[in-house]
């Protein structure tokens, strides 16, 4: 009698685990929602005319404890500018194995151009496939925000100190004389 019951009560277990809501997805072809708070994969956006929002000041860079970016900015070309003001990020890398996603990065942006997206899938074959340049990093299409007034001088190109005289060769001058290695005692 007993066997019976523990029979009976075994497939009663059963049947109700196999009538219970699903707590699995089918995960390529269904994807779970994430929480409007979950930091993926860094973007840096694009004002609404396309020009790109980063000014290449480093502040990221500085912000990131886990050491994960490198930002080189250059000095835009008054022609045909990459973004507002005088710099830009000519280069622009994101170790994304070294990154904790911390959201640092995006806090300490003062043009809110670095952004977290909801992107998590980024597997890849190799390490060096997981450093992101500016050709991943740049968002293709444009964002809502524009170019802020009276904040970006108008810029013509780096001028001359004093008027009719070039440049002095800084480089030159301020490079300190590298000293002769000292001879290895033998």
């Amino acid at each position: 009698m007993s066997a019976l019951k523990g029979i009976v009560k075994g497939m009663a277990t059963t049947m109700r685990i196999l009538l219970e809501r699903k707590h699995t997805i089918q995960y390529p072809d269904r994807r779970r929602a994430r929480s409007s708070r979950f930091r993926g994969r860094h973007e840096l956006r694009r004002y609404e005319n396309g020009m790109e929002m980063c000014v290449g000041c480093e502040l990221c860079q500085v912000a990131c404890p886990a050491n994960a970016i490198t930002v080189y900015a250059a000095e835009n070309d008054p022609n045909a500018p990459h973004s507002p003001g005088e710099r830009y990020a000519f280069r622009y890398e994101i170790d994304m194995l070294r990154c904790i996603y911390c959201g640092l990065c995006e806090e300490a942006c003062p043009t809110e151009a670095l952004h977290l997206t909801q992107e998590y899938e980024m597997a890849a074959f190799s390490r060096g496939a997981l450093v992101y340049g500016r050709d991943i990093l740049v968002s293709r299409e444009p964002s809502a925000f524009a170019i802020p007034e009276e904040v970006y001088p108008p810029f013509k190109g780096r001028r001359p100190l004093v008027e009719g005289e070039e440049r002095p060769e800084r480089e030159a001058e301020e490079r300190p004389a590298v000293p002769a290695q000292r001879a290895v005692d033998a």
